[in-house]
């Protein structure tokens, strides 16, 4: 069997405009996800830039952060940095979902009022995102009365369209969970997440006809196989799909802290219809003639989501949609959970890791870094202080900061304080590295395109290794007594195999590769993906002396997290 494609000859089809008429030539290796997304970094290579829209799910304002909401806002925020820097226009969108009943008996608990703890909360997540280095474009909250009018504009659509009725509701709730379970959904007397439910008695209530959905969302996933990721979770939905549906409860009226219900405010909607309409709310729905035109980021390209509010967002956001005549979302993506130690996280055991405490200790980079290598992304991770401490001072210290220190420490030293401005012929193994590194924007962007976010960190990682490698065996202090122009042409090499690398880890590492950037004097115009292919490193540019970047992080006494 051939093998698969590998970097260079990506990178080389890509960058000479062949990547679409050699696609039905890849070898039979090539994983239908890596077709896909080298088909679509295709069309959209010689294309009028476009959007690209992607979210988090709001977070539930009933406390403080921890490390999934830190990593969902991280993972969105590695694909709207590496979408701008491939030229879209991206919107971003994150927030905080601030209604429920969850939400009202944790404002009696801390004896304030609804909209004074959910301010105070919400707040809590913004500073986690600014923390963090996160670049949303919005950041909605369900309270805001632009976003009422959205969701009371849907729920107008949606009785318009009779896919609202007027009934009654008994069954068992999950507060928590905010979501009606079946008895045959109970497991040992609890909701499938692990959360305590409670009888409601019979209540009215506004239902929305999920039941008629059931046969077009199917014909949706069958026809769309991309539509739910990873392909575990599609399966998931699939199952729970052919399990059947029933209408859903929209509405409540034991408790006021909601959205009111259009022409009768008895009601308020029912958490996740007022929740999902986040989606179109931050894009300023319902659309008017002469807004700022923010509908064109409709549909969203990708709604990031923890896999245990899956089944809200492929099952019962796509059929609102379908019922209220609005294009579906194109994706989405459900990863997995953290552990800590290997244990469960939670409150009653004692170890929910707060990101703030993990920042202060490891750094902001270090920690997205880790976030977003460490775990398949899809899959269930654990955290650790020692996994963190040998990621970060393997890939980071030991790797990329060593190679950026001893290579710019000899051209600061050698080279008159500048990049060098004579160089000789290169070598075969100079193409080939230079190749590699060439290769990084159509290899990544294979990656980036199905969210597999470990797999573009892993492309960075090995290229730094292959740098490493090379310098190991090129020696160019040993060269610089035998060969002086070759010493001068290998660190040139080396220089601009850290210019890629670089430019590409802006997205993961935004602060650090800012400060590689500038020790190697690549100008703020010069850091986006296009300028990989058009721009060199400019000859005769003077170089500060090198200072370290990433810092060894030393094991010490632990900290509670």
């Amino acid at each position: 069997m051939p093998p698969a494609p590998s970097l260079v000859s990506m990178a080389m089809l890509f960058l000479s405009g062949r990547l679409a008429s050699s696609l039905p030539f890849l070898p039979r290796s090539t994983s239908m996800s890596t077709r896909r997304a080298l088909s679509s970094l295709s069309a959209s290579a010689s294309a009028f830039p476009g959007t690209y829209y992607v979210t988090t799910p709001i977070y539930y304002v009933n406390d403080k952060p921890h490390i999934g909401h830190a990593y969902t806002s991280t993972a969105a925020d590695v694909l709207a940095r590496y979408k701008r820097l491939q030229g879209l226009d991206v919107h971003f969108l994150t927030g905080t979902d601030e209604h429920g009943l969850k939400v009202q008996n944790s404002a009696v608990a801390a004896g304030v009022n609804p909209q004074e703890f959910v301010d105070g909360v919400s707040r809590n997540f913004r500073e986690m995102c600014d923390l963090l280095d996160v670049s949303q474009d919005y950041f909605v909250r369900t309270t805001d009365a632009g976003h009422k009018e959205a969701a009371g504009e849907l729920w107008r659509r949606l009785v318009e369209r009779d896919a609202i009725y007027l009934g009654a509701y008994e069954g068992w709730y999950s507060v928590r969970d905010e979501c009606y379970y079946t008895e045959n959904e109970l497991v040992d007397g609890k909701a499938p997440t692990g959360a305590e439910v409670v009888w409601m008695a019979k209540e009215e209530s506004y239902f929305f006809k999920l039941s008629e959905y059931q046969d077009r969302l199917l014909e949706h996933l069958e026809n769309n196989p991309d539509f739910v990721a990873p392909r575990s979770r599609l399966n998931e939905v699939t199952s729970f799909l052919k399990g059947g549906l029933r209408d859903l409860s929209i509405s409540r009226t034991t408790f006021d802290w909601g959205v009111p219900v259009p022409d009768n405010p008895d009601h308020v909607m029912y958490v996740w219809i007022d929740a999902l309409a986040n989606y179109l709310s931050a894009i300023n729905y319902p659309w008017k003639e002469g807004d700022d035109h923010k509908g064109k980021y409709w549909p969203a390209d990708v709604h990031l989501v923890g896999k245990d509010i899956l089944r809200f967002h492929a099952i019962y956001w796509p059929a609102m949609l379908m019922a209220a005549d609005l294009p579906l979302p194109k994706r989405i993506f459900a990863h997995g959970w953290w552990t800590k130690d290997g244990q469960k996280i939670s409150k009653s055991v004692g170890n929910v890791v707060d990101p703030l405490k993990v920042v202060e200790k490891y750094g902001v980079d270090q920690t997205r870094f880790f976030l977003m290598s460490e775990v398949s992304f899809g899959s269930d991770g654990d955290f650790s202080d020692d996994a963190m401490i040998i990621t970060c001072n393997t890939c980071l210290a030991n790797e990329l900061g060593n190679l950026c220190q001893r290579t710019l420490s000899m051209v600061f030293k050698n080279c008159e304080k500048a990049i060098p401005v004579s160089l000789s012929p290169y070598t075969t193994e100079d193409k080939a590295l230079l190749a590699v590194a060439a290769a990084l924007p159509a290899a990544t962007a294979a990656h980036v395109d199905v969210q597999a976010l470990h797999r573009y960190c892993e492309e960075l990682i090995e290229t730094v290794r292959a740098a490493n490698r090379y310098i190991d065996e090129q020696a160019p202090w040993a060269l610089k007594k035998t060969d002086p122009e070759r010493m001068v042409t290998v660190l040139y090499v080396v220089m601009e195999v850290l210019r890629h690398v670089a430019v590409m880890y802006q997205p993961v590492i935004p602060t650090s590769a800012g400060k590689i950037l500038d020790q190697l004097g690549v100008p703020e115009e010069e850091r986006t993906f296009a300028a990989l292919g058009e721009r060199s490193l400019r000859l005769g540019t003077p170089i500060s002396k090198p200072q370290g970047v990433f810092p060894r992080i030393e094991a010490e006494v632990q900290v509670e997290l």
